[in-house]
């Protein structure tokens, strides 16, 4: 019994990668959608649009197998039309990240654009007015607020990440809830291997609010906060 535990404790591990790697794309695809979905082009604020409302509307199991296997079947057909007899499998990990990271950049675009919309867009002019590019104004004076605004989405959407990396064991990576299924099959003791995986996901969860939480005050100080 012992060996599966500690085989399902290296799933967790793989599990916290798969969550960190697909945060971060899904955070450079949420700037990226937000920055398009702001920028008042018609080409880009369609693009985005689209994106977002399509994610956002199809169940995750479905984008995910969607993603993962026709994008496979889409790289080797053009393979195919290129001429080329080679072949490519998309390593497991990568799928994983790529998918839950391009799923979850469109909830992280509306968190993002939602918070920079939060901000006054008179201290933006003010600081265009005194000479500061667009690039130095988004680091000095857009981001340290948009992070206030968007914590609380951005908390939401990382807890809904941590638990959806579940999902990626349909694609055959080896992650904890895949490696608790493999013991519970061999044991025929599920409750058991199933509990001890919800332990788990429990303790990153609490773990990172507790963090977040740290983040917001420290974000909030000297911001006045309402009382319910």
């Amino acid at each position: 019994m012992s060996g599966y535990y500690a085989s399902i404790l290296q799933g967790a591990l793989l599990t916290v990668g798969v969550s960190l790697a697909a945060l971060v794309f899904a955070v450079l695809l949420g700037l990226a959608g937000a920055a398009a979905k702001l920028s008042g082009r018609p080409v880009l604020v369609t693009l985005a649009t689209v994106y977002t409302t399509l994610v956002r509307g199809v169940p995750e199991l479905v984008l995910m197998l969607l993603i993962f296997y026709g994008g496979t079947i889409g790289l080797n057909n053009l393979l195919e039309a290129l001429g080329s007899k080679a072949t490519v499998d998309i390593n497991p990990f990568a799928a994983g990240v790529l998918t839950i990271g391009f799923i979850y950049g469109a909830y992280m675009t509306e968190t993002f654009r939602g918070a920079i919309l939060s901000i006054p867009k008179g201290q933006m002019e003010a600081a265009w007015a005194f000479g500061m590019g667009r690039v130095r104004t988004f680091l000095r004076i857009t981001a340290p607020q948009m992070v206030r605004y968007a914590l609380p989405g951005f908390t939401n959407n990382w807890l809904v990440l941590i638990k959806a990396t579940a999902l990626i064991s349909l694609i055959g990576l080896q992650e904890m809830t895949y490696l608790a299924k493999q013991a519970s099959s061999a044991t025929r003791e599920p409750f058991t291997f199933f509990i001890f995986a919800a332990g788990l996901f429990l303790v990153y969860t609490s773990v990172s609010l507790w963090v977040l939480r740290k983040l917001e005050r420290r974000f909030s100080m000297g911001v006045k906060r309402g009382r319910v």
